[in-house]
């Protein structure tokens, strides 16, 4: 299933694609695409509803596919080829950061660069939705907590968050910083989350062309090892990083200025377009 939710930023419909791409109304069936309906019995509830005999949607904004997200955990160096472009040993062990939950919003709202920012980048990356929650899971149960998977620009200030001291969250929670979906799509429509390509392209310049093959830390291990050290319950986010060609890694470095657009995606999970403003 592709579920998603449409409408104005608080007031939008949980929905599911038909067969013809249409968004239908699931309002009658689940309250929202978050927390509890994305538990196994409640996703296994809706995919036996035909989705013609719901109404149809107005396809307006399309929201974040997820609602009240409770944390938005991600995964930093994450790709060896990234790593090397940024200066940066490859880890040992998944590096883990907190992206503010505030910077959520819809796959192709605007952008808006921080003020003060002089190094805003972007990260298309794969995004993996928590379905049945847990703590200390075991690897070899990790994919029964997997709801599914979505597209997710994790965009980036990097002298805010390499240069201004600390940790890297005040570089990377920034308010439109995380544009999530279009859709979320079940974890039974993704046969390998470990073979998916994904492009991101500014101003139809494609700066990303990756795979999720080249991930260092699969999204199994991922899911297992963040539960080692916090619980993760239904409707968390995982990000798992970025392939090569953030603007970051370019040379000379390019950084987002204002006026462009940001175009990504991943196959089979939809894409994103994003204007840029300024906050």
């Amino acid at each position: 299933m592709k579920l998603l939710r449409v409408g104005a930023p608080g007031q939008e419909k949980p929905a599911i694609l038909d067969a013809a791409g249409k968004p239908r109304d699931l309002s009658s069936v689940v309250d929202d695409i978050a927390g509890e309906t994305l538990l196994p019995e409640t996703l296994a509830k809706i995919a036996a509803i035909d989705p013609a005999s719901l109404p149809e949607l107005d396809a307006g904004r399309i929201g974040p596919c997820v609602g009240e997200v409770g944390k938005f955990i991600c995964i930093g160096l994450n790709y060896s080829d990234h790593a090397a472009e940024t200066g940066a040993e490859v880890p040992k062990e998944p590096v883990i950061f907190m992206k503010a939950t505030s910077a959520i919003c819809g796959p192709n709202d605007t952008v808006l660069i921080p003020r003060k920012s002089v190094k805003t980048d972007w990260e298309v990356e794969l995004g993996v939705i928590i379905g049945k929650g847990g703590v200390y899971i075991d690897e070899a149960d990790a994919m029964e907590h997997v709801a599914g998977y979505c597209v997710i620009n994790d965009v980036s200030e990097r002298e805010f968050q390499i240069e201004r001291s600390g940790t890297w969250d005040k570089g990377k929670g920034c308010d439109t910083f995380g544009p999530i979906g279009p859709w979320l799509v079940t974890r039974d429509e993704v046969a390998d989350p470990q073979d998916l390509k994904m492009w991101l392209e500014v101003d139809g310049h494609r700066y990303q062309n990756g795979s999720t093959k080249t991930m260092v830390f699969g999204v199994q291990h991922i899911v297992s090892y963040v539960s080692q050290f916090m619980s993760l319950q239904p409707g968390d986010v995982i990000s798992t990083g970025t392939p090569p060609g953030v603007g970051m890694g370019q040379k000379p470095q390019v950084y987002l200025k204002g006026g462009e657009t940001m175009e990504l995606g991943i196959e089979g999970l939809g894409q994103q377009r994003q204007t840029v403003g300024k906050a």
